[in-house]
């Protein structure tokens, strides 16, 4: 992913946020208990899956709105209190100390949707009005890409500058709202119903909540087309402050941050995209073995290749493994273990792919250190059993991110084929060395050959039953020792 694309997702993201302001600025908080109840029952009582989460969603929806309502009952006391009073007042009086203290409290909270929520009770109970909410509100924007930026402080370059150039988009943005300050608010009562400084009998402030949502979501789509047209100069600018040589990925795996545990269908998709890598860099090994064997151009340096390859694939493997097996004792639903299962079994089996790719680029080798050579009638052979497993292999690896409903029917329209061209080509090449068309040394290593390509199938078949049992929902007897 470009510095670009990562920006224009961030933008996208910080607009996504907005909706959670916008639902709390609901009041539903008669029918709060009721969704809790509903989503309990629904929890604890089904047996089927998708209804516990359906049960699951209407639980913390509940949650939310009964939280809000228990927020806005325990500030209400604190409306009367001269000193709380003074404070609020002064963020109406001066917005950047509003902007500052809406930032530090994102900090603390280590959430935006958090820290909204609060202003939204403030500005409901009066104890803010609407432009100190809003000054509130824009600090939360600032404080967001703090919280971002600290975390980053351990990742990589690329992470570094997109957290530098969120953080500075959303400062500029501020900045050019505090300018505008009295017109943005106008515009945002323009396009909400109701007079945010009404104040009913009871003390509450109807209006508020709905103008501070509008609010959040109005400034982040009005910064979002704001820099939407600069976003190549806004990644010069964040790479210009943080200075830094984007290293090549080898084996750490970045994208598997042990954060997203916290949403287990997230992190099981980011251990997929791990899957298809891994895949590719076994695919990888395997086409770099093309030349050596059937050309035997360049041995040494597609050798060194495939080698390399290997080492990525090994450390992909105990990466892989050590995050699915960390994510396997978060709280994961039946079937997500299930999931996590079958990937383990497609990492086990990548990497004895791997091992067979590595084994042909041994043998090729040794077959040349004693100049050794395979006869015409062996290379053609050779040539229709790599073509074949390649084709084979890359059926199954394209099918890890998106794995078709046919793909046992394609694999057994494969794997049985390589079997019997494996044992074709074998009787072949025991009657050339007893014709002896055929070197006895290079005979073995011919045999060798065709024994890898037939283990290179019965993993990629492995591989293919266990991505039909992710589909299914569970993971499938295997059919082939991961030998």
């Amino acid at each position: 992913m470009s510095m670009q694309q990562a920006l224009g997702i961030v933008l996208g993201a910080n607009i996504g946020t907005t909706v959670t302001a916008q639902i709390i600025a609901f009041k539903l908080s008669d029918v709060a208990l009721p969704l809790v109840g509903v989503g309990m029952f629904m929890k604890m009582l089904s047996k089927r899956e998708k209804v516990r989460y359906w049960g699951d969603f209407l639980l913390g929806f509940g949650l939310l709105f009964f939280g809000m309502m228990v927020m806005q009952d325990g500030i209400m006391p604190l409306r009367d209190a001269p000193w709380v009073t003074d404070i609020f007042v002064q963020f109406s009086k001066i917005p950047v100390l509003g902007v500052l203290v809406g930032a530090v409290m994102t900090m603390i909270f280590q959430s935006s949707s958090a820290t909204v929520g609060l202003v939204i009770a403030l500005a409901s109970t009066g104890m803010v009005d609407f432009p100190g909410a809003a000054a509130l509100v824009l600090g939360d924007n600032i404080g967001t890409t703090i919280t971002a930026n600290l975390a980053a402080i351990g990742a990589n370059v690329s992470a570094k500058r997109v957290a530098r150039a969120h953080f500075i988009f959303n400062l500029f943005g501020v900045c050019i709202i505090l300018m505008i300050f009295p017109y943005f608010l106008k515009m945002v009562d323009l396009i909400t119903p109701g007079d945010p400084m009404q104040v009913t009998a009871a003390g509450a402030v109807p209006y508020a909540a709905r103008h501070v949502a509008n609010l959040h979501t109005l400034f982040n789509v009005t910064n979002c087309l704001l820099f939407l047209p600069f976003l190549e100069v806004l990644g010069w600018v964040a790479s210009l402050i943080t200075p830094g040589e984007e290293k090549p990925r080898v084996f750490r795996l970045e994208t598997l941050v042990p954060t997203i545990f916290e949403t287990p269908s997230f992190a099981l998709d980011e251990a997929r995209q791990e899957l298809d890598y891994m895949g590719g860099e076994v695919f990888k090994m395997l086409s770099a073995a093309e030349k050596p064997l059937l050309e035997n151009k360049e041995t040494e340096k597609f050798l060194e290749e495939i080698d390399k390859t290997e080492d990525i694939v090994d450390s992909l493997q105990k990466e892989i493994n050590t995050y699915l097996t960390e994510l396997s004792r978060n709280s994961i639903t039946e079937k997500q273990s299930r999931e996590v299962f079958s990937m383990l079994q497609i990492v086990s089996n990548l990497e004895r792919i791997g091992d067979h790719c590595e084994s042909i680029g041994k043998l090729c080798k040794r077959r040349n250190e004693f100049n050794l050579d395979f006869s015409e009638e062996g290379r053609k052979e050779l040539s229709l059993i790599y073509h074949h497993t390649q084709m084979f292999l890359k059926t199954v690896v394209d099918a890890i991110t998106d794995t078709p409903d046919d793909l046992m029917e394609q694999v057994q329209s494969f794997e049985p084929k390589l079997n019997a061209m494996r044992w074709e080509m074998r009787v072949k090449h025991m009657e050339r060395l007893k014709t002896a068309k055929c070197h006895a040394d290079a005979g073995l290593i011919f045999i060798d050959i065709l024994t890898s390509f037939e283990k290179i199938g019965d993993h990629a078949y492995n591989i293919a039953e266990s991505l039909s049992g992710l589909t299914l929902g569970g993971p499938r007897e295997l059919r082939y020792a991961a030998v």
